[in-house]
């Protein structure tokens, strides 16, 4: 297992690709990447049993699917960082012919992406069926999704919800990257969503709060409980309590950089805060 100070580290490593991939290309969204960084670092380089010898069906090894495909150039790094594909890979981000566009696509056959997300509200619902298909076949392992906050403000969450409760869907942890901001602002204003612990608990689910959403060892803690409570006969569901643009002092507690590229000089800041640790690509 790899220490606090390997993960830390990695998700260090992780910031600056993500900063470097979206300012190349001046595109891409790097306040929800970096918010939900330590999270994806911890799932992928310490809890998730998975295999970098890809195939679409996965079967004996965890599954992990990205509702909100928008924090793409988390995903494309950790994934790269973790032996998915080539680190070199990463500097094609979002160009022509690529297969790291802007939000994951599952047509080019890139290794780690089992859907096509962005299309907010949809991932939970194909998780769901991930986890059905991993009861029908008598596979024990796990399957984990994430989801922005404002991604709850979509209808077909709460039918997925509801569903996965009412079949006993206990195989299943799903994750609320719970940052209280959007594109247009800050969820309160745009849809404020009350309590998601109640809505989940109402509609059947074990919910636990991580309130350090961006400490590696709060979210260690986290999913080792989320784990323990699995095959109870509930859905399992993570409130990761996140700082948007976490790591990047001027991307921090703001909606401003949901999909916003730093410039020249921004970029520089921000890898001074981010020392290499791992190479860059």
């Amino acid at each position: 297992m790899p220490t606090t100070q390997q993960l830390q580290d990695f998700a260090q490593q992780v910031r600056r690709d993500i900063v470097r991939m979206v300012h190349a290309v001046n595109s891409g969204h790097p306040g929800g990447s970096l918010g939900c960084n330590e999270f994806l670092t911890v799932l992928y380089q310490e809890v998730m049993d998975y295999s970098t010898n890809f195939t679409m069906d996965g079967r004996n090894e965890d599954l992990f699917f990205l509702s909100n495909g928008h924090v793409s150039p988390l995903f494309y790094s950790v994934l790269a960082r973790s032996g998915f594909f080539p680190v070199s890979e990463l500097a094609t981000f979002r160009k022509l012919n690529s297969r790291l566009q802007g939000h994951p696509t599952t047509h080019d056959g890139l290794p780690g992406i089992r859907i096509s997300s962005g299309s907010l509200g949809q991932g939970m619902s194909v998780a769901i069926g991930a986890a059905e298909a991993k009861k029908l076949n008598g596979d024990s392992k796990l399957i984990y999704s994430m989801h922005g906050d404002g991604e709850m403000q979509e209808g077909q969450i709460w039918e997925a919800a509801m569903y996965a409760a009412g079949k006993k869907i206990d195989n299943y942890i799903a994750t609320i990257d719970y940052n209280g901001q959007q594109i247009d602002g800050a969820t309160n204003d745009v849809m404020p969503l009350g309590s998601l612990r109640a809505k989940f608990e109402a509609f059947g689910w074990t919910v636990l709060d991580v309130e350090k959403g961006n400490d590696i060892d709060s979210i260690k803690n986290g999913l080792a409980e989320a784990k323990s409570l699995t095959g109870k006969g509930k859905p399992v569901c993570i409130l990761l309590h996140t700082v948007m643009g976490n790591g990047v002092d001027f991307m921090m507690h703001t909606h401003a950089w949901h999909g916003k590229a730093p410039n020249d000089a921004q970029l520089e800041d921000a890898l001074s805060q981010n020392p290499e640790t791992l190479g860059d690509y």
